[in-house]
């Protein structure tokens, strides 16, 4: 044993292994792990083995969920459902308090499991993952005591379906579960098959704790028993994972009426600007891509620092790269865990071959025997590099240069992915320029990998949609009731025979009357209305994009005036709309104008209570370019009912009014262009509104799309849209006339949030820690 004399020469760490034994003894007292339905541990089925990855040893034999598994634990939940909805708030917060109290008297014993399953070091899961756990349970039950007032007219969604990766095993539960028990749903959750067991022991503390039986199932098994869950008879499923899976479980669900929510893949920039804190920097790259051996989601894999202070940023971080410690996830001095499978290890390694095949040089990242891969980065890479393109999930970044603030927010975007992103800078004002520029769910100025229960999380693109944490999270879990009223079904369109080209009625694009591309035209309210088609649909896009810079430039106040000059206008037309519309239609679109132009610069965002010494803003905005399928009924206030919240948050629209009742939006467009709505915000394109609606969803300039109809129209949209990966909201069917019309949950909709945290103050000595 060396002296401490010569331990201070060195500066060695020496061993400070965890102890694992409680773990170890309650592992062999359980033995083999059925599932837990009903408030009780099921009889083990055909099973699988879960190991500690950093030595390969079997930990337990965990049971393969099959669908007959599936489906026992979804009626549980659906018979706990009626009894947990129906109780008052403040019980089901005691309920989760109670959970909160007692993962923090047992968080030790879960840190070691989570270690010991999942192969990260111990530090990181009793510092970061369990304290985190805690907060969302006691976050919660905050918001289960306050639902019936804050979320007023709002109920629960029923049965939640949850798929939760292997990457933070506790922490994805208390993300997903939290929410959705204080909004009064019940649960069927499947956990990662490589990282079942903090999931089995959260049971064993939900029937401790008394929870009512069924309101939390666990299915354990692999992918094929996630499937058989997404295809289950549950009102909600909420994904996190690749965004390959997600793709997949978004073409199932289409047409389903299941709400859902995904929170996929990432290749997050972390951008340095020239006049960045660098060492601060360098301990953000370790917080962000090292961290959890490089298995997050939002990690910072992009590194993008400015070319004129390059060379010193690389040297440090090279410097401190090469002092991470590589080994044991319980020994306390650990830096860098095991991956969590072989399965895994090897496509991180394979990934490296790719990209230093395809002209990479790589520093570091060396495999070591077992599950290990030592941390590392690739410089020298081009944009189109698999390394720089592909998520790699382990602890390998890339490493670029850039010369201007423009061309690092064009670098930090040039991605499919839009998870979260980290800016560094001394200035504010480039700091939060970037951060504004940049498209991502997060962004973290002058930190990263920051996280709190308040706080939202989730992406946009190919990051998913829908958000985890705080009020917006809560939205993802409740339902405000409505009476449903049918929509009419669309008459099939039939061309004018003879007709020719219609020259007074024609679409509207780019602010001007256009012909359609095909020149043929379809009978509808004895007019010859313009047959839109798909190249229609994208001159429409593209003036839409075009439109956008100009519309989101004027501000609120902007908005908000040529809202009011549309609604004045409006008015003075009000007997000629009354011939394609009823009066009560034409007076509803003139207040909803009012409506509109009134939020148009109070629809704010708003800086949450997380950590101490950090701003955290939850910032609206818009998604960009949103296809509208308006309703059959109502042709003017049901079109309006979508347009008028999509433009007042600041997007631009490609809106295919009502096919058999087409005219009162056709007559509209001489309004807007006369009432200062730049041309391109608003597009009309009428036609069959299936066709139309199918090809909005499958563009890739689109970000959203709204859809007010039924059946399998609906289901090809958003098929459609599960390729692309944009959110499709279905405003159920309602008095499109009538108050139900309007209001927040439209302009919800017409936005995404951006969570921005920026640390502000100083901290008082001995706070402020990794998560409190």
């Amino acid at each position: 044993m060396p002296k401490v004399s010569e331990i201070m020469e060195s500066m060695e760490y020496g061993p400070a292994p965890e102890d694992a034994s409680a773990v170890r003894d309650w592992l062999r007292e359980r033995g083999r792990f059925g599932h837990f339905i009903a408030g009780r541990f099921t009889r083990p089925g055909e099973t699988f083995a879960s190991r500690d990855p950093s030595t390969g040893e079997e930990l337990a034999q965990v049971t393969q969920g099959t669908p007959r598994d599936v489906m026992k634990a979804v009626r549980a939940a659906r018979r706990a459902q009626r009894g947990w909805g129906a109780m008052p708030g403040h019980d089901r917060a005691r309920f989760l308090y109670a959970i909160a109290r007692t993962i923090q008297k047992r968080e030790r014993f879960l840190a070691v499991l989570e270690s010991l399953d999942n192969g990260k070091p111990i530090r990181e899961s009793r510092d970061i993952d369990v304290p985190l756990v805690v907060r969302h349970f006691y976050h919660h039950a905050g918001w289960a005591e306050l639902a019936e007032t804050e979320f007023p007219g709002h109920g629960p969604l029923g049965v939640c379906g949850q798929v939760i990766p292997w990457n933070f095993p506790l922490l994805m539960l208390a993300w997903k579960v939290a929410p959705a028990l204080a909004a009064g749903n019940t649960v069927v959750l499947k956990p990662a098959e490589y990282t079942p067991l903090t999931a089995l022991a959260f049971a064993e503390i939900c029937a401790h704790v008394g929870l009512p039986a069924g309101v939390v199932n666990i299915v354990t098994g692999d992918g094929e028993t996630g499937a058989a869950l997404v295809g289950a008879p549950v009102d909600k499923i909420a994904f996190t994972g690749s965004t390959e899976v997600g793709r997949g479980i978004a073409r199932a669900v289409a047409g389903s009426g299941k709400r859902l929510t995904l929170e996929l893949g990432g290749k997050s920039p972390f951008v340095v600007m020239e006049d960045a804190d660098l060492d601060a920097a360098v301990e953000g790259v370790v917080d962000s891509i090292w961290f959890n051996q490089g298995e997050v989601c939002c990690a910072g894999s992009r590194i993008l620092v400015a070319e004129s202070v390059a060379a010193r940023f690389e040297a440090l971080l090279r410097a401190r790269m090469e002092k991470l410690r590589l080994g044991a996830p319980l020994d306390k001095s650990t830096d860098v865990g095991a991956i969590v499978d072989p399965v895994q290890k090897d496509r991180i390694l394979r990934l490296i071959d790719r990209a230093t095949a395809a002209g990479a040089e790589l520093v570091g990242g060396a495999a070591a025997p077992g599950c290990f891969i030592a941390p590392g980065y690739l410089k020298n890479i081009a944009p189109a590099n698999p390394g720089m393109i592909e998520e790699i999930f382990g602890p390998i970044a890339t490493l670029s240069t850039f010369r201007t603030p423009d061309e690092a927010a064009d670098l930090a975007n040039n991605t499919r992915y839009g998870l979260a992103a980290s800016v560094w800078s001394e200035s504010a004002t480039v700091a939060t320029d970037l951060a504004a520029r940049i498209k991502a769910g997060v962004v973290w100025v002058n930190c990263a990998n920051l996280f709190d229960a308040a706080a939202p999380f989730g992406g946009m693109r190919d990051s998913g949609y829908g958000r985890e944490g705080g009020r917006e999270g809560m939205l993802d879990y409740l339902a405000a009731p409505l009476a449903p009223q049918r929509d009419p079904v669309p008459s099939e369109i039939v061309p004018a025979e003879g007709s020719g080209i219609d020259r007074t009625v024609k679409l509207y694009i780019g602010g001007a009357q256009k012909r359609p591309d095909g020149g043929a035209s379809y009978l509808a309210q004895d007019e010859l209305v313009p047959l839109g088609n798909r190249k229609d649909i994208r001159n429409a896009v593209e003036a839409a994009q075009s439109a956008l810079a100009k519309w989101q430039g004027l501000g609120g106040h902007g908005r908000a005036q040529v809202l009011y000059f549309l609604a004045e206008n409006l008015a003075q037309r009000r007997a000629e709309f009354a011939g394609f519309a009823s009066p009560s239609e034409v007076d509803a679109a003139i207040r909803r104008c009012f409506f509109y132009a009134g939020f148009a610069d109070k629809y704010d965002g708003a800086t949450v209570s997380a950590k101490p010494g950090h701003l955290c803003h939850v910032q609206p905005e818009p998604h960009g370019v949103m296809g509208l399928v308006a309703p059959t009924a109502a042709p003017l206030a049901g079109f309006m009912a979508l347009v008028l919240p999509a433009i007042a948050m600041g997007n631009a629209v490609v809106a295919i009014p009502s096919q058999d009742r087409p005219m009162a939006a056709l007559t509209l467009a001489q309004v807007l262009a006369c009432s200062d709505v730049p041309g391109g915000v608003v597009n009309i394109v009428t036609g069959p509104r299936d066709d139309l609606g199918r090809t909005l969803a499958a563009h890739d300039g689109v970000s959203a799309i709204w859809h007010a109809g039924q059946g399998e129209g609906l289901a090809e949209v958003q098929r459609a849209a599960a390729e692309t990966l944009i959110p499709v909201w279905t405003p159920a069917s309602r008095d499109w006339s009538g108050p139900q019309a309007q209001g927040r949950e439209f302009l919800r909709a017409a936005c995404r949030t951006k969570t921005i945290w920026l640390p502000y103050g100083a901290l008082p000595a001995g706070t402020g820690s990794a998560a409190y």
